[in-house]
């Protein structure tokens, strides 16, 4: 018998009432006062692996949706009526003003619940919130995107950026690792961003099946695989915390400067406020001064990893 807690009626998930005043999405003061939810509809919903779905997601009031903006690196909060909010990286491109697209990982009550409804569900969205990557301090340089597990996800908007402007970068290599092959994430896109970006994608995993024909190990080892010219390099870090140690400890090694190291500590969002106090690391609200940081500001930070 399935778990009644997370059987979810249609008409449940569209009962909740929503108010349609729009605030200014480009004015930081403004939208970190709103507790405003934003009426959306799931137009599609493609499985990504065994724990996570990507959701793209349509803002239903058409003025809304023609004003909302976001920079790659910042996050929604986003809402299931009945069930609670959570804080999700945007994955999608920011010039893309027809619809959002969240990775969402099946983890706790809200996940959960998310993982049951179909395609027409409405559910709501607060935000973005946040910092971002500094794309534009990042031109006429060699990038580095590094991602674990997870982490790929908030690495997309980033990507899907440097793609749509690639003719302002450098070379450019994307480092991917996971547990796994059956968990590596839009892995239908690799030939697309090799192929037609000019994008060097490198992947391992730590336990290969017997299929896998890649590389084997932790993602560290990849940094055998490409040459970096530490003057002109700038490195973009999304992962579990601990993976930051050894990738920024290797780059710093090298001679990459840690304010040209930037990662984010998307993991420790929680309100998208502050108000809730749970993204604090010592004195610093992460879900306001963060979640992306330059690795000089991470180091100062207490527990931060």
């Amino acid at each position: 018998m399935p778990d009644k807690r997370f059987v979810i009626r249609r008409q449940e998930i569209n009962r909740e009432d929503f108010t349609s005043s729009i605030p200014d999405f480009n004015r930081r003061s403004e939208i970190m006062k709103t507790d405003t939810g934003y009426k959306c509809t799931i137009t599609n919903i493609v499985r990504l692996t065994e724990q996570e779905k990507l959701f793209q997601l349509r803002i239903l009031d058409n003025r809304a949706r023609d004003i909302f903006r976001f920079k790659p690196g910042q996050f929604l909060m986003l809402e299931l009526p009945g069930y609670g909010e959570v804080p999700i990286s945007i994955s999608s491109s920011n010039s893309n003003h027809e619809f959002l697209e969240l990775c969402i990982r099946k983890a706790g009550h809200v996940t959960s619940a998310l993982f049951n409804v179909g395609e027409g569900a409405h559910v709501a969205i607060r935000g973005p919130f946040g910092s971002a990557f500094p794309m534009d301090e990042m031109s006429g340089n060699n990038i580095l995107l590094i991602a674990g597990g997870l982490g790929f996800a908030p690495l997309r908007a980033p990507l899907y950026w440097i793609n749509e402007h690639r003719q302002r970068f450098l070379n450019v290599h994307v480092l991917y690792g996971v547990k796994e092959p059956s968990q590596l994430l839009f892995a239908y896109q690799f030939d697309e961003w090799e192929l037609i970006n000019h994008i060097t994608l490198h992947t391992i995993v730590e336990h290969p099946s017997a299929e896998w024909k890649g590389k084997s190990g932790i993602i560290t080892d990849l940094f055998t695989d490409i040459s970096i010219d530490p003057e002109n390099t700038y490195a973009v870090v999304c992962g579990p915390p601990v993976m930051f140690k050894f990738v920024c400890r290797y780059l710093d090694k090298i001679g990459i400067p840690m304010n040209r190291m930037f990662v984010s500590l998307e993991r420790r969002m929680h309100c998208g406020m502050g108000k809730c106090c749970r993204c604090m690391v010592g004195s610093t609200f992460t879900c306001v001064t963060g979640p992306v940081f330059d690795y000089w500001s991470v180091m100062n930070l207490k527990e931060a990893i």
